[in-house]
């Protein structure tokens, strides 16, 4: 499936949506102006000389959104946003999550369940979330929690937390946060999450960069392909957090 490139992804993202219509802002060179609208037109939406913008039938926020946090064209639907974890890919979060035998590791959004076997296959004492139903059939073996963690109550009670959480609408970002409030004092937090937002001007976003690099964080872009096991090539990235010194 078409990459799209990170300049493009930024234009998109500085783009003026107003219902179906969709506004370039800023002064473009050609090359950067053919290749976004390259990808407009490929997404549905036609130049309209009057209007000076690209329209979509229907609202173009819907088609955009899944376009800047995914990096391609187009996706296959995904339940709630979720990319299920390649096993291999699993296995570099938990190692970058330094997960030892005896640890207290939580998955939230678990899906299918991936990191949370890495994390057993480590030693680890893994304790899952997951808000559906039907994927949480294929985690009985760590008796999850089914429901939305985000209405979960915090508490401090695990060493690592290692995830992959859904993308859709900023998701990602809601979850990583409320996930970093379960760690022990001195323990990591190792999440896969969308490229975008590593170069998003959003508010959530920027605070999110904030909140990382306040917290002695880092965020490295994943390799291209990370995810083509699974049927996608979302742009993603992998983001470390320790809890050492975090803000309160």
């Amino acid at each position: 499936m078409p990459q799209i490139a990170t300049d493009v992804l930024k234009v998109l993202d500085a783009a003026i949506v107003e219902g179906s219509k969709v506004i370039l802002t800023g002064q473009l060179d050609r090359k950067l102006y053919v290749e976004t609208d390259k990808v407009l037109q490929a997404a549905g939406g036609k130049w309209n000389r009057s209007a000076k913008a690209h329209v979509f039938d229907g609202d173009a926020a819907e088609v955009l959104e899944p376009i800047i946090l995914t990096g391609e064209y187009s996706r296959t639907k995904q339940d709630f946003g979720q990319f299920d974890t390649p096993s291999d890919l699993a296995e570099t979060v938990v190692d970058l999550a330094d997960v030892r035998a005896g640890m207290s590791v939580l998955e939230p959004s678990a899906g299918i369940g991936r990191i949370a076997a890495a994390a057993r296959q480590a030693g680890a004492h893994v304790t899952c979330w997951e808000i559906d139903a039907k994927r949480a059939e294929k985690l009985a073996d760590y008796a999850p929690n089914i429901g939305d963690f985000l209405a979960a109550e915090p508490v401090k009670a695990f060493d690592r937390v290692v995830m992959n959480p859904p993308f859709a609408k900023q998701d990602d970002i809601r979850h990583v946060l409320h996930a970093f409030k379960f760690l022990k004092a001195g323990g990591r937090l190792v999440a896969i999450m969308s490229a975008s937002v590593m170069f998003r001007d959003n508010k959530p976003t920027t605070e999110f960069r904030e909140f990382v690099s306040a917290n002695g964080g880092s965020i490295k872009r994943l390799p291209d392909g990370s995810f083509k096991s699974s049927g996608t090539g979302v742009n993603t990235c992998v983001v470390t957090i320790d809890a050492k010194g975090r803000a309160e």
